[in-house]
């Protein structure tokens, strides 16, 4: 049967209460457009369809709007843009930028992420875009806060995810009652979200749609190199460590050092700007150079067994068909 109808999917425009986690490096026009095919909300992360770093903020703007223009071209359905929010309420340039570029190129769905300001949400809210926002540490206030200044959709996040972890340790389960119980707009529940039994947990947990990263990364349209994801496959739990107080990665030599230092009481290093320097997730996502970079996924990777096209991971999380 047919995932019914609900309030998220009409907020949405989509077929089904599932968005696309926008993640740095590894999305692409071919990916997000599968998932919006599948019936879902594709979404663009920074950097998506590319593998070298921009020069400048007017080519990292004129870089995305190739990539919305080829995702348009392969897709007749919603998607969405990432913007990231540092905290200013005033948006920076770049993001002024990014969002009127978005604009533009007729982009319906922002997925922000960090701190809900009025005047960055005011932008993205022009010409009747939707708008999901994500806090990177939930909690009852900020959640409260994003709803008053306008988002339509916002993501309980659990400390069980992949990225940037929460600095709390409120793992899903925890997190998506409280939040749902704390705000009238829809909530979608995100961390761990491998498989059917998750989407199905989620939604007991009275969540009204679910958000995923890490098993999409783990499809045949990802952007990620096929190391990397047959070393996902092959990976559980016990494989992975901290390598920052909020990033964790399948162990390479690189996370093994991170984790090193992490561990290490005289370490005076920002682990989480050595990841930055490093490249973030490309070198070890994307390239595939998995000595020279980390894999960061979620804590349920036990289960991610299989390389499945989107169409069948959507059908299979949905139990379409």
């Amino acid at each position: 049967m047919p995932y019914p109808t609900s309030r998220l999917t009409q907020i949405l425009g989509t077929q089904y209460p599932l968005v696309q986690a926008p993640m740095s490096w590894v999305t692409n026009a071919r990916l997000v457009a599968a998932v919006s095919n599948a019936g879902g909300l594709g979404v663009l992360g920074p950097h998506a369809g590319h593998s070298t770093a921009p020069s400048s903020t007017e080519e990292t703007v004129e870089r995305m709007r190739a990539e919305i223009r080829k995702t348009r071209g392969m897709t007749d359905k919603p998607f969405g843009l990432n913007v990231i929010l540092a905290g200013s309420e005033t948006p920076d340039a770049f993001n002024t930028a990014w969002i009127t570029m978005a604009l533009e190129e007729g982009v319906t769905h922002f997925i922000s992420v960090g701190n809900a300001t009025e005047r960055a949400f005011h932008l993205m809210k022009q010409q009747g875009a939707t708008l999901i926002h994500r806090p990177l540490t939930p909690t009852v206030a900020n959640m409260r806060q994003a709803e008053a200044l306008g988002a339509d959709v916002l993501v309980a996040t659990g400390h069980d995810e992949g990225g940037h972890i929460p600095a709390s340790a409120w793992g899903t389960f925890t997190i998506v009652p409280t939040m749902v119980d704390a705000v009238r707009v829809p909530v979608m529940a995100t961390g761990g979200i491998n498989d059917r039994r998750g989407v199905q947990a989620a939604f007991a947990l009275g969540a009204e749609g679910v958000y995923i990263g890490t098993r999409f990364i783990v499809t045949q349209e990802s952007p990620a190199a096929q190391s990397v994801k047959d070393r996902i496959v092959s990976s559980g739990y016990d494989d992975m460590a901290f390598v920052s107080p909020v990033q964790r990665s399948i162990r390479t030599r690189t996370a093994d050092q991170l984790a090193g230092l992490l561990q290490d009481r005289h370490n005076a290093l920002d682990l989480d700007d050595e990841i930055r320097k490093l490249g973030g997730l490309k070198p070890g996502m994307l390239l595939g150079h998995m000595d020279e970079g980390i894999i960061s996924v979620n804590t349920g990777i036990d289960i991610i067994r299989s390389v499945p096209s989107v169409q069948e991971l959507v059908d299979s999380l949905l139990e379409v068909g």
